[in-house]
């Protein structure tokens, strides 16, 4: 087993969380890590723990391209959900814009299956949000 600690795990956490936009499904993937910088949790570095540092480390060395949206014709919005997370992803002419993605909140987790996916539309609106701050 890897030697870190709590303090090891957010610092890669910090770094991995500001270029998770260009990660796919990253909520769901660090959903492990993310566990285990909780105060009330004890630090045992397990192989869910392990695979999560390795998927995120290979997603963010081999992300694939963003692109800039081409007019305003053929977008494409995929949304989903799941019982760890939610997220979304806008593409046009099969091209990656933007990518969007959370942790499920704790409340959430009690949701059925047709709540989380309106949840995960909403998730989508704030990657409205920030489609139009950055192209200010």
């Amino acid at each position: 087993p890897r030697h870190v600690s709590p303090s090891d795990i957010r610092s890669f956490l910090g770094l991995a969380v500001y270029y998770k936009r260009f990660v796919e499904g990253f909520s769901s993937i660090a959903s492990p890590l993310m566990a285990m910088t909780q105060k009330k949790v004890k630090f045992l570095w397990l192989e869910a723990c392990e695979k999560s540092f390795q998927e995120l480390k290979d997603r963010h060395a081999s992300a694939p391209v963003l692109t800039l949206p081409e007019g305003t014709d053929g977008f494409v919005v995929y949304c989903y959900a799941s019982r760890i997370g939610l997220g979304c992803f806008l593409m046009q002419n099969g091209k990656f814009i933007a990518y969007a993605s959370r942790q499920l909140k704790i409340h959430e987790k009690n949701y059925p299956t047709h709540d989380l996916e309106l949840a995960a539309i909403v998730c989508y609106k704030d990657l409205e949000a920030l489609l139009i701050w950055c192209s200010c």
